[in-house]
């Protein structure tokens, strides 16, 4: 085994494991991960319903018709 392995092995696992500690330090100090702007997490739901409504919107449809033609 050369001397930068054992460096390279720990570089991976952080590179793995600091995106997890991230999303659980961001999850408890209440940061949502919706995406929408909002500071809470219990607003996903919301989030989730109006994205749904917006899909099933006919302004969407008539965009997705304008990108096929």
């Amino acid at each position: 085994m050369k001397w930068f392995e054992p460096l390279i092995a720990i570089a991976a696992i952080f590179s793995v494991i600091l995106p997890i500690i991230l999303k659980i330090k961001a999850k408890r100090s209440g940061k949502g991960s919706c995406s929408c702007g909002c500071d809470c997490s219990s607003c996903s739901k919301d989030c989730a319903k109006n994205f749904k409504k917006y899909i099933n919107s006919k302004e969407f449809k008539n965009y997705c018709n304008d990108l096929n033609e």
